[in-house]
């Protein structure tokens, strides 16, 4: 069932994210009297469709292939490869007939909806969830996983800044992209000492290996009671708000993961707790449970909500900071900084970021990040892309006349063989590292 929740989350998402790609080329293209002749979600490769309706000359359809979607817009040679319609004459109605700079605007059309879209995600989720964080002042340091120790971090290490700037927030300052990706300079102090730690530019590869929380993790220090779970064994136990464990079972506690471990290993038994509580000494015992969880709540979470005018500002900064973060690993990349099959994921990959339980919040940042991933790829300059495309207008603009029609079939020949190569590596690198 997971597996299922997993695929129908990536189908939704790219499926969304493919339709308003097209519709900008589509509604670009009609702005400006250009007839398209066909308006597919996937690929309807050798004519095999899955669903199709025409309304106003126009075919709309499902495609059986699932690497994308396409419009046909007439007099363009685009994925399609109709030479037959540009043997003939020009119509007023066709794509090639227009002046260049509303051809580039009809090629800019799905990159800008994207844009668009991510920055409208981005906003909504800023404005209905704010952001939530932790407190690094009431840490008690961080712990290090895989990553964290081949750099040289240790357990209850504090981090005081991130390249001379100060880390209060744990998500906020310590785990940005210029950190994940091995661009940052570290001040710790361990036990009093202070000291720079110089992340190496090849950390990329460990965080597409490992996943980013393999990096550290914070350790909670063992705080007042914050929340209490109805009917808990907490709740029934006599815990109130305010109260500070100081010790469970006869071992003294200060660390919450110690905490949590010892109610582990005390799993089946009572369990006693001691406190204060409004200053003074109590001692409170919750009968043995089969469960390993007591039900309550006192992680340092500072949460910040915004006006729908902040939101704005917010999320379009992390809208187009998907776009930077994808210029800066790209950089590495041909820097031979970063191994691409360490850095690229295909279909498989993306499926596992979405995981196998519905998460709004998780879902709706996916997509605001793949729509703006999306933009970036498809500004590439690679034949068969838009990006390739507004190369080619942009050089008729400067030349003043167009490439020749041999030309860019050509071009866009060898177009479908990148990205057909492209898919295949990204597929199979999806296949070994699952």
């Amino acid at each position: 069932m997971g597996t299922l929740v997993m695929i129908g989350q990536v189908i939704l998402a790219l499926s969304i994210l493919i339709i308003l790609h097209e519709l900008g080329h589509f509604l670009a293209a009609r702005m400006f009297g250009i007839k398209v002749e066909k308006f597919y979600l996937f690929f309807d490769a050798w004519g095999v469709k899955l669903f199709k309706f025409n309304f106003k000359g126009c075919e709309y359809g499902i495609g059986w292939l699932p690497l994308g979607g396409y419009v046909k817009i007439a007099g363009m040679i685009d994925e399609s490869m109709d030479t037959e319609q540009m043997k003939q004459e020009p119509k007023d109605w066709e794509f090639r007939s227009k002046p260049a700079w509303q051809r580039l605007i009809v090629m800019l059309g799905g990159i800008i909806v994207n844009v668009i879209v991510g920055i409208v995600v981005f906003w909504m989720l800023t404005f209905s969830y704010g952001e939530a964080d932790f407190d690094n002042s009431k840490l008690f340091g961080i712990k290090p996983g895989i990553i964290g120790e081949k750099i040289g971090l240790k357990e209850g290490d504090q981090i005081l800044s991130v390249n001379g700037n100060t880390a209060h927030l744990f998500m906020k300052d310590l785990m940005t992209s210029d950190v994940l990706m091995g661009d940052a300079v570290l001040k710790i102090d361990r036990d009093g000492q202070v000291f720079d730690i110089t992340l190496p530019a090849t950390m990329l590869n460990d965080v597409a290996e490992y996943k980013k929380n393999e990096f550290v993790s914070p350790i909670f220090k063992m705080l007042p009671v914050d929340t209490v779970s109805k009917d808990s064994r907490a709740e029934k136990m006599g815990l109130q708000k305010g109260d500070s464990i100081v010790a469970i079972n006869g071992v003294a506690i200060n660390r919450l993961d110690r905490f949590q471990e010892q109610v582990a290993l005390n799993k089946g038994k009572d369990i006693v707790l001691d406190l204060f509580r409004n200053g003074a000494p109590v001692r409170l015992t919750a009968a043995a449970d089969s469960t390993d969880k007591l039900g309550f709540g006192n992680i340092p979470i500072v949460t910040r909500n915004y006006t729908f005018g902040e939101s704005l500002g917010i999320g379009t900064a992390k809208a187009f900071g998907v776009i930077t973060d994808n210029i800066k690993g790209f950089g590495k990349i041909f820097k031979g900084e970063v191994r691409a099959d360490k850095a690229l994921s295909g279909p498989v990959g993306i499926a596992k970021m979405f995981g196998s339980e519905v998460d709004w919040l998780r879902f709706w940042t996916l997509v605001g990040t793949l729509s703006m991933a999306l933009a970036f790829m498809n500004l590439l300059p690679i034949p068969a892309l838009d990006g390739g495309h507004v190369i080619f207008l942009t050089v008729e603009m400067i030349q003043g006349k167009p490439l020749s029609d041999k030309f860019l079939e050509r071009a866009q020949m060898v177009g479908f063989f990148i990205l057909i190569a492209l898919m295949l590596f990204t597929f199979g690198n999806d296949i070994l590292k699952w």
